[in-house]
């Protein structure tokens, strides 16, 4: 397994190392010693999520506050995404600023976010699974997001904003300017 550093300090993507031959495909998509040994402390997630989307459907962006926020481990298990990560840790030097990759079903890759980071996700596919582990479990008090769309963070999601389709709770998300972290 290959660990690339994003922009943002301490949030990467893993990139299997991928086996292939008649049958199919094998790779490991996660091992705990592995990530540890690159995170340099341990991390015990708690929770798996399951999501399913149709193209267009965009989620985010979600983050939990306080002490329920959450470190996640995401990926892709079919279909293809634009994945958005948006560091909120006012200590950072690279706050208020985002990185984007594509997640799909054929690069096979995870995107590790630390806590403090807003995430949300864009389907680029009629059909997409998404699956993500989560260090810290869901707590709905402490949810909270940011616009999709907000002119500061200035994120090209890379589609005409016509077709995406978001629930109606994000649509009520606060600005950047606007957000109490």
């Amino acid at each position: 397994m290959k660990i690339i550093e994003t922009n943002l300090k301490r949030c990467f993507i893993l990139v299997p190392t991928i086996f292939k031959d008649e049958r199919g495909e094998f790779f490991e998509s996660f091992s705990k010693k592995i990530f540890e040994d690159y995170l340099g402390r341990s991390i015990d997630f708690v929770q798996d999520n399951h999501s399913t989307s149709r193209k267009g459907v965009l989620r985010g962006l979600h983050f939990q506050k306080g002490k329920d926020a959450q470190a996640k481990l995401v990926r892709v298990v079919k279909g293809e995404v634009l994945d958005v990560v948006v560091d909120l840790r006012k200590e950072s030097d690279t706050f208020g600023k985002h990185f984007k990759t594509k997640l799909s079903e054929h690069n096979s890759r995870s995107l590790f976010i630390p806590k403090g980071m807003a995430h949300g996700f864009l389907a680029l596919t009629e059909e997409v699974i998404f699956t993500y582990k989560c260090d810290a479990y869901y707590n709905e008090e402490s949810e909270a997001g940011i616009k999709y769309n907000d002119p500061d963070l200035n994120i090209d999601w890379e589609i005409d904003k016509k077709l995406i389709i978001l629930s109606s709770k994000d649509k009520q998300l606060p600005l950047w300017k606007d957000l109490k972290i």
